[in-house]
């Protein structure tokens, strides 16, 4: 086995990055068997005791995991890799990135003079203009402001609180089904994945008491628009939630609120119910364009000067020029009307599509944002019937860990008539695949 995967190395760390390079390349798949530890020993002329360290680090960085007599093997969503979704192909109606209509984006317009600046801004990294409007905009949803920051991007943000919070090893509570690039993230970290069950109104408070119990020291979670159910928080959820977590004071609560303007969903938010330790991240990229790699962050003090003194030590602050254009796009009435109009073509669109589905007899979620998760049995099997009839959808299994499958479908783009087409070739690719609709999930 050792030579069919071509593992080298003299010492823990050569071999590590032996086997981490296979995975990387994909010739040891999620799921692989790693050689045992005294036949790889033998065929290296290593100790068993070099490989043994190579493989406890391996697994602190989420690139293997152990089964116990089952051996090692490549972890299902290993850290060097990422749960990428396959390149669309031509001719196909795509469905599954998850992204917003560029029609209902404004055209950006950043700042026509940048003057040279005198040194740097660790000192004043945020722009008063676009601190006040991040403050507005949180305070709108009964967000504290008393604790601003920034920075670039929503996954940035929360893995910078993450690294700082906590050690490889420890174990995060997550959305399941929930968004594969964080899951991907929490592994990449090093630390250990606690799914919590999704329901239509967000994490279930059963199965977070179970986590916080099994030792979880950070929840991250949406209160709305949250992908991959179109979940969000409805005011009786997030009492009951904010009741399990009164009993784990010492849990950081990170919110990400990716979706706040266009998710088509009032706020019920776990960051305004007076937990000591909380985080709520908010982004623009999908209200307002992709290339805005700009977040806004809202949290308790301790938490910030975590964040803000990693950052400082790395990438400092977010480009001014960034934040001014991101400033005057917040603050532009023509670009928040044209906001508004999205969030309610977003709500027309994706309950199009639920409709039509449910006239033929096929349950589906997304209470908010911009997608629709259908629950199958085979995930497989439907993605590629809609692709034969010329949609292209996400097969659910990037996105779970533990939770029934399914496929979700992003509507941000998919008109009505578009959904009454789909649903029938949906209902058409089920009953060639034999498969009765799915309920529940």
């Amino acid at each position: 086995m050792a030579e069919q995967y071509a593992l080298s190395g003299g010492t823990a760390r050569e071999i590590s990055a032996s086997v981490e390079s296979r995975v990387a390349d994909g010739t040891l798949r999620p799921g692989a068997s790693l050689p045992p530890v005294r036949r790889l020993a033998e065929h290296l002329g290593v100790s068993a005791g070099t490989v043994a360290a190579a493989y406890k680090e391996l697994r602190g960085r989420g690139v293997v995991t152990t089964l116990g007599r089952g051996g090692t093997v490549v972890a299902a969503a290993p850290s060097v890799t990422s749960r990428r979704p396959p390149r669309v192909p031509t001719g196909l109606r795509d469905l599954a990135g998850g992204h917003p209509d560029p029609a209902c984006l404004p055209v950006l317009r950043p700042p026509g003079r940048v003057e040279p600046v005198p040194g740097s801004h660790r000192a004043a990294p945020r722009l008063p203009a676009l601190e006040e409007a991040a403050r507005d905009w949180f305070a709108r949803d009964g967000v504290p402001t008393g604790s601003v920051t920034f920075a670039h991007g929503a996954l940035d943000c929360v893995g910078r609180l993450l690294s700082t919070e906590l050690r490889p090893g420890d174990a995060v509570a997550v959305e399941d089904p929930g968004f594969h690039h964080l899951l991907d993230l929490v592994l990449a970290l090093g630390l250990r994945m606690l799914p919590v069950a999704v329901d239509d109104e967000g994490i279930r408070p059963e199965p977070l008491r179970g986590a916080l119990r099994a030792g979880a020291r950070a929840l991250v979670c949406s209160p709305r628009g949250q992908s991959p159910l179109g979940a969000r928080f409805t005011p009786a959820r997030r009492d009951a939630l904010l009741a399990v977590l009164g009993d784990h004071p010492d849990v950081l609560v990170v919110e990400d609120d990716h979706n706040a303007d266009i998710a088509g969903a009032d706020a019920a938010t776990l960051a305004a119910g007076g937990l000591p330790r909380w985080a709520q991240v908010r982004t623009v990229s999908k209200h307002l364009g992709i290339d805005l790699r700009w977040a806004a962050l809202a949290c308790d003090p301790a938490t910030l000067a975590r964040h803000d003194g990693r950052m400082l030590l790395t990438s400092g602050w977010v480009s001014h020029i960034l934040q001014r254009t991101v400033a005057d796009l917040l603050t532009d009435p023509e670009v928040r009307a044209l906001v508004a109009r999205a969030a309610d073509t977003y709500t027309v669109r994706r309950d199009a599509l639920r409709g039509a589905l449910d006239r033929h007899g096929i349950p589906s979620h997304g209470a908010s944002g911009l997608n629709v998760w259908v629950p199958v049995r085979d995930e497989s099997a439907v993605v590629n019937g809609l692709r034969t009839r010329g949609w292209w959808t996400a097969a659910g299994t990037r996105f779970r860990s533990a939770s029934p499958p399914g496929v979700r479908v992003t509507t941000a783009a998919l008109t009505p008539a578009e959904a009454e087409e789909l649903a029938r070739d949906f209902a058409a690719t089920l009953g060639e695949s034999g498969s009765e609709p799915v309920y529940g999930g």
